[in-house]
């Protein structure tokens, strides 16, 4: 069975879900941005965005809606193949959510991993 796994470094993490959450804080406006991805037979679907301020290039789109504190909406992204994450020593790393269980992407790969690439696997 496919699911979702991360590459990086020569280093492939099975993530045993087909689902989960992708999310950061910008590093001008220090706001939360979370991004839902679930993997289909087209590829990576968007599920949803979310954000909780606006400012610096990370503006809700206009159809988006304020629940629970974060602006949400569902955008109109084709399907990816890859999502590609780059980090920084300068900001604060990337986080990654199944079933709403958060961890740090160094938890998962060695903090200098740059890029690290979400992408669909066989389980081996």
């Amino acid at each position: 069975m496919s699911g979702l796994c991360l590459a990086a470094a020569g280093l492939v993490v099975h993530l045993g879900t087909a689902a989960l959450t992708l999310g950061w804080t910008h590093s001008v406006e220090k706001t939360v941005w979370e991004e839902d991805w679930r993997l289909t037979g087209q590829g990576l679907v968007m599920a949803q965005a979310r954000v909780k301020g606006s400012g610096a290039g990370m503006d809700p789109a206009p159809e988006a809606r304020l629940i629970d504190g974060f602006w949400r909406w569902t955008p109109s992204l084709p399907p990816q193949d890859t999502v590609t994450m780059r980090r920084s020593p300068a900001v604060a790393d990337w986080y990654v959510c199944v079933e709403q269980a958060c961890r740090p992407l160094a938890q998962l790969v060695p903090q200098e991993a740059d890029p690290v690439t979400l992408r669909a696997c066989d389980r081996p």
